[in-house]
């Protein structure tokens, strides 16, 4: 018989059998295999596996402490045994294959902290720090519940903010032939740009709103520009909803909200430069005082059209 077998708390010791204390000497046992009550979990292992290195258990089985032992000669640890096979596999050989899980290699590190094997502790340290590195997130995106938790996530950020809000259920029309493809295409295009702007740039996403696809960007808290991606299409026989994906503007307006990265307000003339106005004629001396900072650019990509997308036979 080799290597150790739990045997169930079975046979554990009966609750009137007392245990006593005593030495155990290692050379009067040899090779011989011992057999080890670990918290009802019984264990079949040599005094040569357990003093093969300098830990707790050497030294309980080597003389230097007393164990106890029960009536029937079952030498009684006062520990959980769950691990303490993995513990044993480890003394024999050096290594072992550690837990898949977070929590189940703390807890063998705990176990292996108690019986003072130092190698088995780093062993643990060094793979709950690769699982760290491993599983830490890139970046993280918010959903949004409620209005009131959109309102307190972009006035708290010290970031510039692109929320994309997309539903498509709320709609009472059918959709076009393209229009799930550029939804998706919307979505991916805000999965890469969150990673691309992580850290400097808060992306948010919100299923809950009006608009089935529609992409707004903040700067200092408020409202700077919103590009919406859906249209009405007046078909035949009936009206449609089509979704674009102005993918060009959406790469634009993120880039301008890369200005309000600073704490400061900025002045007139930036928000002038990076502001669409309607046309440089139209302004006038009358103008001067106009707050350019209340402005909000809405781009609405064919609100309303009258093309109809489909393929012929369709």
């Amino acid at each position: 018989m080799s290597g150790d077998t739990c045997l169930g708390s079975a046979l554990c010791p009966a609750a009137g059998h007392k245990a006593k204390a005593g030495g155990l000497k290692g050379g009067s046992l040899g090779n011989k295999y011992v057999r080890l009550n670990v918290g009802g979990s019984l264990y079949y292992t040599t005094v040569q596996v357990l003093t093969r290195h300098d830990t707790m258990l050497k030294a309980m089985f080597s003389g230097r402490m007393e164990v106890l032992t029960d009536k029937e000669g079952w030498i009684l640890i006062d520990r959980c045994g769950k691990h303490f096979g993995t513990i044993l596999n480890y003394l024999r050989d050096d290594t072992i294959a550690l837990p898949k899980h977070r929590q189940e290699i703390k807890a063998l590190m705990a176990e292996a902290k108690y019986y003072l094997i130092q190698g088995l502790v780093d062993m643990c340290q060094a793979a709950l720090q690769d699982k760290k590195d491993l599983y830490e997130p890139v970046c993280s995106i918010p959903i949004i519940t409620s209005p009131k938790e959109e309102e307190r996530l972009i006035e708290s950020s010290m970031k510039p903010v692109v929320k994309l809000l997309y539903n498509r259920s709320n709609n009472k029309y059918s959709y076009t032939s393209n229009s799930d493809d550029n939804l998706l295409k919307n979505i991916e295009l805000f999965d890469k740009l969150s990673l691309r702007f992580n850290g400097r740039v808060l992306f948010i996403k919100d299923v809950i709103g009006d608009e089935i696809c529609c992409w707004s960007f903040y700067g200092q808290g408020r409202k700077l520009a919103e590009v919406c991606c859906t249209s009405i299409v007046y078909a035949t026989e009936k009206k449609q909803t089509k979704v674009e994906f102005p993918e060009a503007r959406i790469y634009e307006e993120t880039l301008n909200v890369l200005l309000y990265e600073t704490p400061r307000v900025p002045d007139n003339s930036l928000l002038e430069a990076t502001s669409r106005s309607r046309s440089q004629a139209q302004h006038s001396e009358d103008d001067e005082g106009f707050e350019l900072r209340d402005r909000v650019r809405r781009i609405h990509v064919k609100r309303y059209s009258t093309y109809d997308d489909r393929q012929l036979g369709h």
